[in-house]
């Protein structure tokens, strides 16, 4: 069981796939003497269970969750769209190593309250989980600066799924079959990609999307 004064602590889980870094989070935030963390897990796919498993044993629930974006099973971004739906009052913080606007934006969208990336100081990270649980949000200014100068997404979000759907070289057929659309659709929908992104070919504004965080 919890003492009252480990009740009173910050309750995080942390998600993180890479086994180094996620131990030295766990230790580092561990140092503080207000946050405590209840939980690690190497997936996206495993977070909303780890939560729940939180809720329902001695840990007595999960306050913050710090999500890395790239993660096996499921990505940081997806996850944190449903950790929102299946537990709305979790504040999460989106830890990346990947500080681009695009990724910037979708993951506000997507419900986080903080955007850090991993090379900042740990104090400055612990003072992120507080502050989110005070319900404010913590952004680095200089990202948010780069977000507000690099524009909003331009592609739609069914642009986004053929787009991405367009992955290991895949015909327009077996994009066709995957997302349930005619061919033709499907080139329009490449079409439009390619010239919002001022890409060559397909594969090329695949890649400028993902690196300016658009899908």
């Amino acid at each position: 069981m919890e003492t009252g004064q480990d009740q009173r602590r910050i309750r995080v889980l942390l998600a993180e796939d890479q086994v180094m870094i996620r131990e030295a989070l766990a230790t580092l935030l561990g140092l503080e003497p207000d946050i405590a963390v209840v939980g690690q897990v190497g997936r996206g796919d495993e977070v909303v269970g780890a939560v729940a498993a939180a809720v329902a044993g001695e840990a007595g629930g999960v306050d913050v969750v710090l999500l890395d974006i790239e993660m096996p099973g499921l990505d940081g971004l997806t996850t944190a769209a449903r950790l929102r739906v299946s537990h709305p009052d979790v504040k999460i913080v989106i830890l990346t190593t990947f500080g681009r606007p695009g990724f910037l934006r979708r993951a506000m969208e997507a419900g986080a309250a903080a955007f850090m990336v991993k090379d900042a100081p740990a104090a400055k990270l612990a003072e992120a989980v507080r502050r989110v649980l005070a319900g404010e949000r913590v952004i680095d200014p200089d990202l948010a600066v780069a977000a507000l100068a690099d524009g909003v997404n331009p592609l739609t979000p069914r642009e986004r799924d053929v787009l991405e759907a367009s992955a290991d070289g895949r015909t327009i057929a077996e994009i066709a079959a995957r997302l349930y659309l005619s061919e033709g659709t499907v080139r329009n929908y490449l079409s439009a990609c390619i010239q919002k992104t001022g890409a060559r070919n397909r594969a090329e504004a695949r890649r400028i999307a993902s690196e300016r965080g658009w899908l």
